[in-house]
């Protein structure tokens, strides 16, 4: 009989990290990169800034990360205020660098989360624009986002799939979610999707839970829904930090077991440049570091 060391995992795994703003930001990253690098993860991806912001922290991030572990890295791209052009320089300056994945972005307002998207009048004017167009060099495993919730700015949700149906059509290979935290509102999302003739896998965004205040404040913007019963779990918990990442990790851990009992094999999980609660989070699930390794 094969011991857990050596069966493997029953989920495929991808992280998300941030471009960092300061040395010591850089230093946590690549901290966080080598520690949650022992899972194996299928890919790892990038952000980047509205309007270019953040290009060259992302880039030099994408960079460091493939030259120290190797790990299957893509680069966020989006399209906001930005010529076709100017969007061109960027995938060649990723294609430079050696990256072949990008996770492909319409992007957030100029002004801010909240303000009207207006389209550069010399760029691209939809995501499934930019998918094409990054189809079209042939070389390039493109990602794009969905939305359990659907977008803030999306009318209804029919709309918004309509949206993920374009950008599959016009190229992508999966498409990552916005974290949520009730699996019924992703699974009558799902049937939704593949009701709409979406065939590309759709991989639900976890977020392990760092402090539950930041993300009611977060959530707003991005239109996720916080279930009131995380309020419970957390309940005076907010200065015990060991109890509440406990807590954390075993909320993480039992969304992704339900998800798994569902069909739903690959999690993307948002890092926030951060391994502890990542790696306690897997530790649940019965995911250890060089499993995947040992198992081939």
């Amino acid at each position: 009989m094969m011991n857990e060391t050596t069966t493997r995992p029953r989920f495929d795994i991808s992280f998300e990290f941030f471009p960092p703003k300061s040395e010591e930001m850089e230093a946590q990253l690549f901290e966080t990169v080598d520690r949650l690098a022992l899972f194996q993860p299928e890919f790892v991806t990038v952000t980047y800034g509205a309007g270019g912001s953040t290009k060259e922290p992302t880039l030099s991030a994408v960079t460091g990360i493939i030259d120290k572990t190797s790990l299957p890295t893509a680069a966020h791209l989006t399209c906001v205020d930005a010529s076709k052009d100017e969007v061109r320089a960027v995938v060649e300056e990723y294609r430079a660098a050696g990256v072949r994945r990008i996770v492909a972005l319409r992007g957030d307002p100029t002004a801010g989360i909240g303000t009207t998207y207006l389209p550069h009048g010399e760029g691209f004017q939809r995501t499934a624009d930019l998918v094409q167009a990054l189809a079209e060099y042939g070389d390039f495993d493109i990602s794009v986002s969905a939305y359990p919730e659907k977008h803030p700015e999306s009318r209804n949700m029919a709309a918004d799939i309509s949206v993920l149906k374009q950008k599959a059509d016009a190229g992508a290979h999966r498409a990552l979610t916005q974290f949520f935290f009730d699996n019924d509102v992703f699974f009558r999302y799902m049937d939704e999707v593949a009701a709409a003739g979406v065939t590309i896998p759709v991989i639900p965004g976890i977020m392990p839970i760092q402090n539950l205040t930041q993300l009611k404040r977060f959530s707003k913007r991005c239109g996720a829904t916080i279930p009131g019963f995380l309020d419970e779990r957390f309940e005076g918990l907010d200065d015990k930090p060991e109890d509440r990442a406990k807590v954390a990790a075993e909320v993480a851990a039992e969304q992704i077991e339900e998800l798994g009992r569902n069909g739903f094999n690959h999690i993307h999980l948002y890092t926030m440049n951060r391994s502890p609660l990542v790696s306690a989070v897997l530790d649940n699930i019965g995911y250890k570091p060089g499993m995947r390794k040992a198992a081939a």
